[in-house]
């Protein structure tokens, strides 16, 4: 039960404490501050400012005037012992108090107080003890002592008055000695040694209230030496088990001598741990009295005391006897405990203390705790006007006793109740939060916020944004599809929560959720798509919006590999055939355990060989998912090989197709590299700049050796390029051999770029990654050949322009219009206006004659480097990585033979 009484009981008898000091005079500083870890600012001889501290908390006390507070910044230990002999004036105490918080502690090596007045000392910890002398009205709170030198951690003596001593942690006992009059000890932990924790040898009228004192050698509290008219109240004494005492007689919980009893009281104590062997709870007046009801039958004391056998279970928590059990009025009583928390009513436990108070007996104040809190918001998302409910749920001890505060975050003032339950109705939309705070009697809080959507009073509305969905920079191996679209509602207006939303992709795809949330979507090419979505709210409104959606490839960087063998129909016994596709599995994303998945690539670089085939045929590559194009990439005749690059977007499932017009053949593919937007590097075109050339440098390149080629830093390409495109050609090959360039000279990867033949020129255009110091790395495996690189491009930070895939498509195919004769020039145009580069695949067939064809920027310079080489009899196609003016490119035949020339399309390069 709860007191009528309540603040009278809590503030009758109590003794002032922790008053602010008033102004200092006008002519000084209201604070001095002392500072040893303020090097080298600090100084003995300044001013004490904030700006220029004193060094020694000494210098400070010498100099400090009534009404001013010495500020101690307790960041170290201080080596001195600190005297204090400076006195206050009434209203006006000198003050020394420990900083920057209230928790803080400076250390000293010993304190003294000598003929000191008005005098306030708060949060130091002395190793040397602390002497009190001739003084007059001295507070000591929050003080940490123990003395090595003397039985006593606090010596209160020399006949001086008025002396408080609260909330402090001592170690040793405290002494009153000298006539000292009138000292209070409050809310202190303190440890009794060979003599008693509270020992006044001739201190009259000493009160001894609300501390947990522990027993050892002599008494717990002990009044003696003409100590009169003193007192011991509300304290917490528990025994404990000395290692050595040099008293014979048996220890005592509160002891009074004859010489003292008079005008002395006792009450409301516990004695935990009595009686026990050599132990005795009271002797009064030399009788020992065992029990506290023959204490109170002889001495009329003690008529509430509280002994336990044990001291288990004995101190502020749930079910402890000194839970709301004290007199709230006895002299002493201060509103807060050791560690600053206020008196509070346990409302699980009777209250038993004087006329129904509730102050806990000891030096600790039980107090509730609050873990947690939880918020619920019964309406998180309602148009203006709507009455808002919240709840809060916290998780403490106390039923019934928490204070909340809510702000529900729209600059209204919080509301601050005792109930679990609030009701705000908003005036305008928002998204606003709101918070809640769980606050105990003792200021423990705990803290929970939550979104809230205030909306507009208005009919739900559907809108939403389409737009591309691409990797982020920031987390690139994340899978991302290509031609994926984000759909979001978040712009519809709803003045009610959704409940459902329907998404048609107008591609026969089709979404159901329960929340308007951004949801993705694959598209498996590209087109023009029309995009419906409907939204129903929780009241069973509905409203569609639909809009038209173009969905195309994104610009991407390149990113190059270590090349890898990712399909070999020869190991697996599934060749590609005519009239049934390939599926091939891309990997792009490498941990360290292998390649994975296609993370975030659009389309990947890729070469492909085709061999053993039963008959003369091309294949053709395209995205998985998609239809079979018309465009080809590797031409081979029947029982021979041919290899080249290819540039393929990747399908919505992350493979690619294969698939010949028509026979059998075995197909090899291996991975080179991918483009994938928001990262990557950039891609510059070239006019085919020759960088190698065996026949007239360095000779033939021999079976089983290799060669190292500069290609970064010269002809154009820069130092930090991390791959460049090349066109691979092998002239004079002695065997049919193939030809591997990569990176790293002692990392030769188990894949191939070239194939050859003896007494044929044949070419490919591969992309090479950047090896050390620029170079890459040239490998045949058998027999001997000259080998001729031309440089078309380079890829860098600095590079100029990023690829665009496109679904292959061809461009231009002389069959339809008539051969390119020898030295003739053709103008290929269908390439995106704003291209500087494109991505093709030429074939040339139908040749008449050797010769090789040139692919260069439409209106440039010619170069004397070829793109591909033709010969009679055979379709030769090769990847071409081009530059592009006006949208077109030329195509030269060299003065070999008639050829005719098919030009696909497989992307291009644009600037941004």
């Amino acid at each position: 039960m709860r007191p009528t009484r309540t603040t009278v009981l809590l503030t009758a008898g109590l003794v002032t404490l922790l008053g602010v000091p008033a102004a200092a005079a006008a002519d000084a500083p209201s604070t001095l501050y002392v500072n040893n870890s303020y090097l080298p600012n600090c100084s003995d001889t300044g001013p004490g400012s904030e700006d220029t501290p004193f060094c020694t908390i000494s210098a400070a006390t010498k100099v400090v005037q009534p009404g001013q507070t010495v500020r101690v910044i307790a960041s170290k230990p201080y080596d001195e012992t600190v005297t204090i002999d400076r006195s206050g004036e009434p209203g006006k105490p000198v003050s020394i108090v420990a900083g920057p918080n209230t928790g803080s502690l400076a250390q000293v090596k010993g304190l003294n107080i000598q003929g000191a007045s008005h005098l306030v000392v708060r949060g130091l910890s002395s190793r040397g003890g602390v002497q009190v002398s001739r003084s007059t009205d001295v507070e000591l709170d929050r003080i940490t002592s123990v003395s090595t030198t003397d039985p006593a951690s606090v010596v209160v003596g020399w006949g001086s008055a008025d002396v408080r001593v609260s909330r402090s942690y001592l170690l040793n006992p405290v002494r009153i000695e000298g006539g000292s009059r009138g000292t209070v000890l409050s809310r202190n932990q303190i440890r009794g040694g060979i003599t008693a924790a509270v020992d006044a040898v001739w201190g009259p009228g000493t009160i001894v209230t609300n501390n947990t004192l522990y027993l050892s050698c002599d008494a717990a509290v002990s009044f003696r030496g003409a100590s009169t008219g003193s007192g011991a109240f509300n304290n917490l004494i528990s025994t404990s088990t000395p290692k050595s005492c040099v008293n014979p007689g048996p220890r005592s919980g509160i002891l009074v001598g004859q010489d003292s009893a008079t005008g002395t009281r006792a009450d409301y104590n516990l004695l935990a741990g009595f009686p026990a062997d050599g132990v005795v709870p009271y002797k009064w007046a030399e009788v020992v009295h065992t029990t506290s009801a023959a204490f109170r039958a002889a001495t009329g004391q003690g008529a509430h005391d509280i002994l336990t056998p044990t001291t288990s279970d004995v101190g502020p928590w749930e079910r402890s006897p000194t839970v709301d059990s004290g007199d709230p009025t006895a002299p002493g009583v201060l509103p807060t405990d050791y560690n600053g928390y206020p008196t509070t009513d346990d409302p699980r436990v009777p209250n038993t203390g004087k006329d129904g108070g509730f102050i806990d007996r000891g030096a600790h104040e039980s107090q509730d705790e609050v873990r947690g809190v939880r918020l619920e918001i019964a309406q998180n998302w309602a148009p203006v006007g709507t009455t808002v409910q919240v709840r809060a749920v916290a998780d403490n001890n106390w039923p019934g006793t928490l204070t909340y505060r809510y702000d529900f975050g729209d600059g209204t003032a919080p509301v601050v109740t005792k109930a679990a339950t609030a009701e705000h109705v908003y005036q305008s939309p928002c998204a606003c939060t709101v918070q809640v705070k769980a606050v105990t009697a003792a200021g423990k809080e705990a803290y929970r916020q939550q979104s809230i959507k205030v909306t507009p009073a208005s009919p739900l509305a559907t809108a939403f944004t389409a737009e591309p969905y691409l990797p982020s920079a920031s987390d690139p191996n994340r899978l991302v599809t290509p031609l994926s679209v984000q759909v979001d509602p978040q712009s519809a207006t709803a003045p009610w929560p959704i409940a459902r939303m329907d998404v048609d992709y107008g591609d026969g795809a089709k979404d159901t959720g329960s929340t308007p949330d951004p949801v993705q979507h694959a598209y498996k090419q590209p087109g023009t798509y029309k995009v419906t979505v409907t939204l129903t709210d929780v009241k069973g409104a509905a409203s569609t919006a639909e809009r038209t959606v173009q969905v195309d490839y994104t610009p991407a960087g390149y990113v190059a590999v270590r090349p890898s063998r990712v399909l070999d129909t020869r190991t697996t016994g599934s060749p590609v055939q005519g009239g049934a596709a390939t599926p091939i599995d891309v990997p792009v994303h490498y941990y360290s355990s292998g390649p994975h998945h296609t993370a975030g690539a659009s389309a990947v670089v890729l070469n492909v060989t085709v061999t053993g085939a039963t008959e003369d045929t091309h294949l053709s590559v395209w995205p998985s998912g998609q239809p079979r194009p018309v465009t080809s990439n590797v031409n081979v005749k029947a029982g021979g090989t041919s290899s080249n690059t290819v540039t393929v977007p990747v399908g919505a499932d992350g493979l690619i197709s294969a698939q010949l017009n028509s026979g059998k053949a075995a197909l090899i593919v291996d991975y080179v590299g991918h483009y994938q937007p928001n990262t990557g590097q950039r891609f510059t075109p070239l006019a085919p700049t020759r960088v190698a050339d065996t026949r007239t440098a360095g000779g033939a390149l021999g079976g089983g050796q290799t060669r190292t080629v500069k290609v970064a830093g010269v002809n154009g390409i820069p130092a930090d390029a991390t791959a460049v495109a090349l066109n691979l050609t092998g002239t004079g090959s002695t065997e049919n051999a193939h030809v591997i360039a990569y990176p790293e000279a002692d990392k030769r990867p188990t894949t191939s770029n070239l194939n050859l033949e003896p007494g044929k020129d044949k070419s490919n255009q591969a992309i090479v990654p950047v090896g050390p110091n620029g170079t890459i790395t040239l490998y045949t495996n058998t027999g001997s050949t000259h080998l001729v690189l031309d440089a078309v491009g380079y890829y860098a930070k600095d590079g100029k322009a990023l690829f665009t895939p496109v679904v292959p498509q061809r461009l231009a195919d002389t069959r339809t219009t008539g051969k390119l004769a020898p030295g003739a020039t053709a103008t290929v145009a269908g390439i995106p206006a704003n291209a500087v580069g494109a991505a093709l695949n030429v074939t040339a067939t139908d040749t008449t004659g050797p010769g090789f064809l040139t692919v260069y920027g439409y209106g440039g310079t010619r170069p004397e480097a070829s793109s591909l080489n033709t010969r009679p009899g055979e379709t030769v196609p090769n990847h071409v990585t081009t530059p592009v003016a006006d949208g077109r490119v030329s195509v030269w035949n060299s003065h070999g033979g008639a050829n005719h020339v098919i030009t696909d399309l497989f992307g291009y390069f644009t600037q941004g």
